[in-house]
């Protein structure tokens, strides 16, 4: 079998992707040709020739990204802090931008012995599953109600779990209904939240629109039907102290923590920005018991 340049290839793979307006084609096409090589994408000049059946791989992932279905799902996995979980088909990928918000909340329970942390919205997992593998010490709960995702979930905590990580309790739960985690009520030291955020109608790049579950993305006519579900149901988990963080729209920079302040019981509300400079998530606290 003969053996040809990699490096050609990849020039040809970012000449391609550039055509087809996807943003960053230079490291689309390492990254599809570091999973073909099967190599991370550091190490991809220490294989400066491949068979003529891997450039063929990587020609038929070139073109599916063209076509703008998401990286994400051609490499079968997304990172978000310091995991990997599995994506694809009938949930929602997540984002870099999140792992901002994961920052947050992590030095918010850095004194926090065992603290109790739950993720409402969870969708691949991701989040619940960063936390977990952050702090093992943590009880974690991950809350999700639509099927597919919840499929999905399932598929990434067992993983993590069989790979020597910490449970994730996970809970087929609607965060609008009025018994969520009745159980935990002012014992949750921290509340994370990705939930869906983008108003209807709301203009989104194609790898959007065409993968990810419409339920995941849109939240009602001014993107904050969930939302604002999860402010209340924040309000009744979290302990004296406890914190909350919601990723939001970048139209929602002021909107989200006005209606954060409009719970009495939280206090210490600030708006944070992504690194682009937009507005990317929310976070308060609830009112400690002596200022209450």
């Amino acid at each position: 079998m003969s053996r040809k340049p990699l490096r050609l290839a990849i020039l040809e793979a970012e000449r391609v992707l550039a055509g087809a307006g996807v943003a960053s084609p230079r490291v689309d096409a390492e990254l599809l040709a570091a999973h073909v090589v099967g190599v991370p994408r550091g190490k991809l000049m220490l294989h400066p020739l491949v068979d003529t059946n891997v450039l063929d791989a990587l020609r038929k992932l070139v073109d599916r990204r063209a076509a703008r279905e998401p990286l994400q799902h051609l490499l079968g996995t997304a990172v978000l802090g310091p995991v990997e979980v599995a994506v694809g088909p009938g949930v929602f990928t997540p984002r870099p931008e999140t792992e901002l918000l994961l920052e947050w909340g992590l030095r918010e329970i850095a004194d926090v012995t065992a603290p109790v942390v739950v993720d409402l919205c969870t969708g691949t997992g991701a989040l619940a599953i960063a936390v977990a593998a952050s702090r093992p010490d943590a009880v974690v709960h991950a809350v999700e109600l639509d099927p597919a995702a919840l499929t999905w979930a399932h598929r990434n905590i067992a993983d993590h779990v069989a790979a020597g990580g910490t449970a994730v309790k996970l809970h087929a739960a609607d965060v609008r209904g009025p018994d969520l985690l009745v159980e935990l009520e002012t014992h949750v030291d921290l509340v994370l939240c990705n939930p869906p955020y983008v108003p209807d109608g709301a203009s989104l790049p194609p790898e959007v629109t065409g993968w990810d579950p419409p339920t995941a993305l849109y939240g009602g006519p001014d993107g904050l039907e969930i939302i604002r579900a999860v402010i209340s149901a924040s309000a009744a988990l979290l302990r004296y102290g406890g914190a909350l963080a919601i990723e939001h729209d970048d139209t929602h920079g002021e909107s989200v923590p006005a209606l954060m302040r409009r719970r009495r019981v939280l206090t210490d509300v600030e708006e944070h920005h992504d690194l682009a400079g937009r507005p990317r998530f929310a976070t308060a606290r609830r009112r400690p018991l002596h200022t209450a």
